[in-house]
Formats: C-alpha cells, sequence, structure tokens
C-alpha cells in the first residue's frame, strides 16, 4: 500500500506492474483477508495504524476484484484505466512533432512489440504489451527462471521506452504537457 502510494506519484509503468503483483499476491491467498492479515500482512513491521490502513486497503482490493469478477485473472478497472491513460499519452507524443526523442525510442521498440502481439493477444494495445512483457519477465526472475539474452535485450529497450512514457505522464499531471506550439 505505501510502495503503491509512492510509485504512483513517481513511476507510473512500475505502479501499474506492482498493482499487478499484488493483484497475484490476492489471489494466491484465494482473495480470503483473514487468511492475508495472518499469513501476509503480519510478516511486515507496521504500527497498528499503519497495519490496519494496510487491511483496509487490501479488504477494498479484493471486493473490487470480487465485483469486477477479477477473482482468477484480469486487472481491476482503477488499474485498466491508467493504462489507458498511458496509451491515450503515448498516441499524443507519438502524434506531436515536439517529441522527437520519445518517437525514436518508440520505433527502436515497435520490432518488439510486434513479435510479442504475435504470440499473444491482438486485442491487447501496444503500451499493456509492454507491461505485459515486462510482468512476465519479472515473474521469471521471481520463479529463478532463465531469460534468454535476446529477451533480456528487448526488456531493456521495453524499460527505457516505459520509462520515457513514465516521466512524460508525471510531467504531464504535474504541470502539463504542450503538444504543439502555443
Amino acid at each position: 500500500m505505501f510502495i503503491s502510494q509512492e510509485l504512483r506519484k513517481t513511476n507510473i509503468a512500475e505502479y501499474l506492474l506492482y498493482m499487478w503483483q499484488v493483484e497475484d499476491i490476492i489471489r494466491a491467498y484465494g482473495l480470503d483477508l483473514s487468511r492475508l492479515r495472518r499469513e501476509y500482512i503480519s510478516r511486515f513491521e507496521l504500527t497498528d495504524e499503519q497495519r490496519e490502513d494496510m487491511i483496509d486497503w487490501y479488504g477494498n482490493l479484493i471486493r473490487m476484484m470480487r465485483e469486477e469478477g477479477k477473482t482468477q485473472k484480469g486487472h481491476i478497472q482503477i488499474l485498466q484505466i491508467v493504462t489507458q491513460q498511458m496509451a491515450e499519452l503515448h498516441e499524443l507524443l507519438m502524434q506531436s512533432p515536439k517529441f522527437p526523442f520519445y518517437s525514436a525510442e518508440y520505433y527502436k521498440v515497435l520490432p518488439f512489440i510486434v513479435e510479442l502481439r504475435s504470440k499473444g493477444s491482438k486485442e491487447v494495445g501496444e503500451i499493456e504489451t509492454c507491461l505485459n512483457a515486462l510482468y512476465g519477465v519479472m515473474m521469471l526472475r521471481l520463479q529463478h527462471k532463465e531469460v534468454s539474452a535476446s529477451t533480456e535485450a528487448a526488456v531493456k529497450e521495453i524499460t527505457t521506452f516505459l520509462g520515457m512514457l513514465s516521466d512524460y505522464y508525471k510531467k504531464d499531471k504535474e504541470e502539463g504537457l504542450k503538444f504543439e506550439d502555443d
């Protein structure tokens, strides 16, 4: 909870990846708040107030996942909206001549996106495809599975690209980006 609050302010892509992991943690505990409290939350060194806040936060996420039918897979609506906002900002950045470095980075990543989309869901947008790739590699690493050199190279480029998009997202939220000459 505390990590998500900080990431939401500083790096929106990392925030989404973190929250996807939280959704998976909740699923691993069977969407059972009592079990989460006993077996997971209890491991953190927290004040009583922080612990109660965390329990409330997980409880709200569990409620949303149940209400939205995301108990087995998928992402809750608030995370889908953030992903969509990132995709919309990406489109604005690509349409504007004021962001040539962003466009250049996108075109470096595009072959990886095309390859990933050919293997996965065609309905998923480019930004979500990039996020899915990073999340998948993160899960492989957590399971101590090998990641190929070509995948590592793709992840490096995707990370740079999403980092740039996250920086622009933050700047747009804080001060607003200008996409055209005024």
